[in-house]
């Protein structure tokens, strides 16, 4: 009886270990929706910067040639990841002017990756270890 308890705690273990891996894989998105073959660079004003797990956000409207001013939501990492890349939660405030270089999505949304960011100060940094400069 005693080695039937043990193999069913070793089995509940396992079972609940893939539950636990299978829920963080599908919590995680594909980055796949980002077109990393083109560099898109924007000037704008930030309406917020979101300094949230699991990716951080930049909202910022930008404004066309025309002056028409487009709302646009780009994605980046984590904060610890950008904390390596010198980032801090208060590297950027509602109302700074900034210019992003982002990989847009694909399909034409006003979205995007970060890939850097040149902030007011215009100290430039990327979105993470081996995306834009280091610090």
């Amino acid at each position: 009886m005693i080695r039937f308890k043990t193999m069913k705690s070793r089995l509940l273990n396992v079972l609940a270990m893939a539950t636990l891996l299978a829920i963080s894989a599908q919590a995680h998105h594909s980055f796949t929706m980002f077109d990393t073959t083109k560099m898109v660079t924007m000037t704008g004003t930030v309406t917020s910067f979101e300094w949230t797990n699991p990716h951080s956000y930049i909202e910022i409207d930008v404004p066309d040639e025309s002056g028409v001013v487009k709302h646009w939501s780009i994605e980046m990492g984590s904060p610890s990841i950008l904390q390596q890349s010198g980032w801090k939660f208060s590297s950027l405030k509602k109302g700074d002017k900034t210019t992003l270089v982002i990989n847009p999505l694909k399909d034409g949304r006003a979205g995007g990756f970060l890939n850097t960011a040149t902030l007011p100060t215009g100290k430039v940094l990327g979105n993470g270890p081996g995306r834009g400069p280091q610090k």
